[in-house]
């Protein structure tokens, strides 16, 4: 009697990786637990001050964590799309190397996680912590799951946009960490990109919380925002691109 043989390596490039699902759904419930909690206020208000918030201006978060990470972002997504059209080598022993249609999958995802931050960002009304009255400002506080009352101020503040040119970039790891086939690719690396992602995205949320421009959980809805665009778009689009590695 055949007994079939169990491959594991099979098995585990064409299943999710749990790992990455079970981290975005723990944080969705973090950040629920923020939001009901009231965290931001307790943040913000440890930062700012009834006039304002004194490292609004700050050199290193304004220039530095702000307007050079933004170029830094174009930069990074200038490099993608010549990475995405680039030809594909057969190298042996590159095992490794990421197929086109899975590079072009990757540069998409990045391109619909920045317009869906975008499009919330669009027709939410909620207004950045520096125009709240307690802050100086001229805008109550009024929750962002709110979406029937407007606080009074300009809006448009949910979620965070400029951490966006951070977490945009999840999909970077996913061709290392979830690959379409069971091709051995070196795991450490995608690990390496997602935690530089998150690093970068974390270090420009933190930035413009400290200058009152976004309460800390527009910086984890961006996060989840970004990776549930680049996991289901991932996903999605795997059985398509294992077909098309399969082929002959």
């Amino acid at each position: 009697m055949h007994v079939p043989v169990h491959n594991p390596a099979c098995a585990s490039a064409l299943s999710p990786k749990p790992r990455l699902l079970h981290a975005w759904v723990a944080l969705l419930l973090l950040t629920l637990w923020w939001d009901a909690t009231g965290a931001d206020l307790t943040v913000m208000q440890a930062i700012g001050q009834p006039d304002g918030f004194p490292w609004r201006h700050q050199w290193l978060l304004e220039s530095v964590l702000h307007d050079g990470l933004r170029q830094v972002a174009f930069g990074l997504f200038a490099l993608i799309g010549l990475w995405a059209l680039w030809p594909t080598r057969q190298d042996k022993g590159m095992q490794w190397r990421v197929g086109r249609r899975e590079r072009v999958v990757v540069l998409m995802l990045v391109v619909l996680s920045l317009l869906a931050v975008n499009m919330v960002k669009s027709v939410s009304r909620t207004s950045c912590p520096w125009e709240l009255q307690m802050f100086g400002g001229n805008a109550s506080y009024v929750s962002h799951w709110n979406l029937w009352v407007g606080d009074g101020g300009g809006g448009r503040c949910f979620p965070g946009g400029h951490a966006s040119s951070a977490f945009a970039f999840f999909a970077l790891c996913l061709p290392w960490l979830a690959p379409p086939d069971a091709s051995t690719r070196p795991v450490r690396l995608g690990w390496g990109m997602l935690a530089t992602v998150l690093l970068m995205g974390l270090v420009a949320g933190a930035a413009q919380t400290l200058r009152g421009a976004h309460h800390p959980s527009h910086t984890l809805w961006t996060l989840l925002i970004c990776g549930g665009v680049s996991l289901a778009g991932w996903y999605a689009a795997r059985p398509r691109l294992t077909a098309s590695r399969v082929q002959p």
